[in-house]
């Protein structure tokens, strides 16, 4: 007597995709995410040696940012600020570090973008690794290039005559604009993600970057601004890493505050909307 052999009837494409999609995540180990990641940032890295001018805006945009700002601007805001050019040059440079992060931001958006355009990220989807890893290894990137960008600037700023009144609060700053922009990155991410170009990406970053960067301390004192203005400003996080990173490199001032501040920014962004990139780039379709 023979048997027949029942087979259940295959899941709908749509379906196999999700379980692809969502599968791999659960399975992989946290030795098999670092070993992903950093085999993604090697990835990453050898496609910056091959397209070179990707590094332009790391390498030209401080420079630039640094010089027109100081001899455009330095010597009619220094005076307000009690001096000249060389006052405002302590001034600006700190500010300057912070808008650094944001700029390194919206690149990573548009670039991830650009790779779900080129196809890229349907690879990678389709692979048994971890969805986070492909968006950390990315970060890991554009932190990279961040603290090249921020060496230039600093660089530039000693050689026009900055001075460094204290190395560990230099350090300081630099970590903490680094954890600032990992929180702008994550926001850059999921936009890279849910938008459909990365020409979108650069204009809706444009639309919220430049009031914040100009609305802030940044580039000047916030003492000669409208009252309404300064009530924003009060509450932009960029004053506060700005002002932050000033205390704690020139020193004279305090920044518990500032400091704690910018810390509370960077892990609220971090901790609300890195779930919200990788479940957007694990769902998309």
């Amino acid at each position: 007597m023979s048997t027949t052999t029942v087979k259940a009837p295959a899941a709908p494409p749509e379906q196999q995709r999700s379980e692809a999609r969502t599968e791999p995540d659960t399975r992989i180990s946290l030795r098999a995410h670092v070993r992903h990641t950093s085999a993604l940032v090697r990835r990453n890295l050898l496609w910056i040696k091959q397209d070179a001018e990707s590094m332009l805006d790391a390498v030209l945009m401080p420079i630039v940012f640094t010089l027109l700002f100081v001899y455009v601007f330095g010597g009619s805001v220094g005076q307000s600020l009690g001096g000249g050019r060389d006052e405002y040059i302590q001034y600006a440079i700190p500010g300057l570090m912070a808008m650094t992060g944001m700029n390194m931001a919206m690149g990573v958006g548009t670039g991830f973008n650009q790779d779900f355009q080129t196809g890229v990220m349907d690879r990678f989807r389709s692979l048994p690794i971890s969805r986070s890893s492909v968006m950390t290894a990315k970060i890991v990137v554009e932190l990279l290039r961040m603290l090249i960008a921020t060496a230039i600037l600093l660089t530039v700023a000693l050689i026009i005559g900055f001075s460094v009144e204290s190395v560990p609060g230099l350090l300081a700053s630099v970590g903490l604009a680094l954890a600032f922009g990992v929180g702008l990155m994550w926001i850059f991410l999921t936009m890279g993600v849910v938008m459909k170009s990365a020409q979108a990406i650069q204009g809706m970053g444009f639309l919220v970057l430049m009031p914040l960067q100009f609305g802030s301390s940044i580039f000047a004192p916030t003492t000669s601004m409208p009252g309404w203005l300064q009530a924003f400003t009060d509450y932009n996080p960029l004053s506060s890493l700005a002002d932050a990173a000033r205390g704690l490199m020139n020193g004279g001032t305090p920044v518990a505050h500032d400091v704690w501040v910018t810390l509370i920014w960077s892990v609220v962004m971090t901790g609300v909307m890195a779930p919200i990139a990788i479940h957007k780039f694990r769902t998309r379709t």
